[in-house]
């Protein structure tokens, strides 16, 4: 019975992430990349302005389709949702079952993406904080207050 149990987990690793992104493929125009964003990103309603949530939703559609299939994004997206995506669901194993040997240079490589990617979020909190910190002083300054 236990070989049983161990062939069926065995091949649902195997067959479930792929049948995942094969639906993901033909019924929608995202991989699991995309999707993911997508989903965390309707999570993150400002308002409840119809306005202000038809425009965040233009613009969470539009980061969420860069790592899609027909935006810029789509190496690097199909990349995440196989490599990533696909072996957090199984545990850290590939489709063989094997892990990926830490000395790789692609861990290295996407560790240092990683800390690139961090880097430059960094960046452009600090640029919309300091802009934010600007326009507040320059409307601060019209109704008589100091910068």
């Amino acid at each position: 019975m236990g070989w049983v149990k161990d062939q069926y987990q065995k091949q649902y690793n195997i067959w479930v992430p792929w049948l995942e992104d094969l639906y993901l493929r033909y019924f929608t125009r995202d991989n699991k990349a995309s999707y993911i964003a997508r989903e965390n990103l309707d999570k993150t309603k400002v308002t409840n302005i119809s306005q202000v949530d038809a425009l965040q939703d233009s613009a969470n559609g539009l980061v969420a389709g860069q790592v899609g299939q027909d935006g810029l994004g789509r190496s690097a997206g199909d990349l995440l949702s196989h490599e990533g995506i696909n072996r957090i669901e199984r545990k850290g194993m590939n489709e063989e079952g094997q892990y990926l040997p830490s000395s790789s240079s692609m861990v290295e490589g996407a560790s240092t993406a990683g800390e690139a990617v961090a880097g430059a979020g960094v960046a452009v909190v600090g640029g919309v904080i300091a802009g934010g910190r600007q326009a507040a002083g320059a409307v601060g300054g019209l109704f008589g207050g100091s910068k």
